[in-house]
């Protein structure tokens, strides 16, 4: 959070102590049920976890191909961080952590940096309440924005500094805060996808939502692991309803040559193919009208 004068700091903690019986009682309970979840932390391979964080088209990757598209910028495609201070248990923040990261991709892919600031702050106040704040650069990306230079220096800090939070949260017995971030960034990205193919018709932005198929079974994978929580089981109940729409896309794949690379100072020959996504306009729109009505219900979480 903000830096705040000492004086400052104790007057909070003196008014907050005058207040702390209600108050307190709620946060426990809240504290409890993310207690349930730490409780029953499964170890998930790391290579599946891996595996999948990989092969989500990051934040940054939509953006990128929106713009390159020439799709005008849009406010309206982002979520609101007007209630980031009433968010007061660990599912909901990891969730709105993936949401504003996705959100903060696509301003700075627009060059919308003054704005980026809102985002970067909301933030870096979850970051702080999830106890993960020493991996986001706050007083950096900070600068960066209201600079309005260096974007690459911009994207790249965001990005890492996500990385730097899901590896984190993974190490320390916390992989369901990972799946739940992981869930909110690939939901928020789905979302501008789908509405921009509403407004601006393209093949290859068809073709990346029917990419969608494959990430959303990957996620479904991960987060089934914690069912037995209430909250992931509602969260599972509303993703299946779009999966079952994007089964009913077809996917498949051509071969084409092998190329040698260099990865890590070696050299390794990897098998190039194509993927052929067949969706149906009507598949399509409906899709569209699944995702917005999750997303929009899931960020009210």
């Amino acid at each position: 959070m903000f830096e705040k004068i000492l004086s400052f700091f104790l007057i909070v903690m003196l008014f907050c102590s005058c207040q702390s019986s209600g108050e307190n009682s709620a946060k426990n309970e809240n504290a409890g049920q993310d207690t349930i979840i730490s409780a029953m932390e499964i170890e998930v391979p790391e290579e599946n976890l891996v595996e999948i964080i990989d092969n989500i088209a990051s934040p940054v990757e939509m953006a990128a191909l929106l713009n390159r598209l020439g799709v005008p910028f849009s406010k309206d495609y982002l979520a609101s961080t007007s209630s980031v201070d009433a968010l007061n248990t660990n599912f909901q923040m990891a969730y709105k952590l993936g949401v504003f990261g996705a959100d903060l991709g696509y301003l700075n892919m627009y060059e919308k940096t003054s704005s980026a600031i809102e985002y970067i702050s909301a933030i870096k106040t979850l970051t702080d309440e999830l106890n993960i704040g020493q991996f986001f650069d706050y007083t950096t990306l900070k600068r960066l924005a209201t600079s309005n230079q260096n974007l690459d220096s911009l994207i790249f800090l965001s990005v890492h500094s996500y990385n730097e939070m899901d590896s984190y949260f993974r190490n320390s017995h916390r992989s369901y805060l990972s799946s739940l971030m992981i869930t909110g960034l690939w939901i928020e990205g789905l979302f501008f996808a789908t509405q921009v193919a509403q407004e601006y018709p393209s093949p290859d932005i068809t073709e990346r939502i029917g990419e969608q198929k494959i990430i959303l079974n990957d996620i479904l994978s991960i987060l089934n692991l914690y069912k037995k929580d209430p909250r992931f089981n509602e969260l599972i109940q509303s993703l299946e309803t779009l999966n079952v729409e994007l089964k009913k896309v077809n996917i498949t794949y051509e071969i084409g040559e092998p190329e040698t690379i260099e990865k890590d100072g070696m050299l390794v020959i990897v098998q190039n193919e194509k993927s052929i996504v067949e969706i149906s306009e009507e598949q399509l729109n409906r899709i569209i009208e699944k995702t917005e009505k999750i997303r929009n219900k899931l960020i009210g979480l």
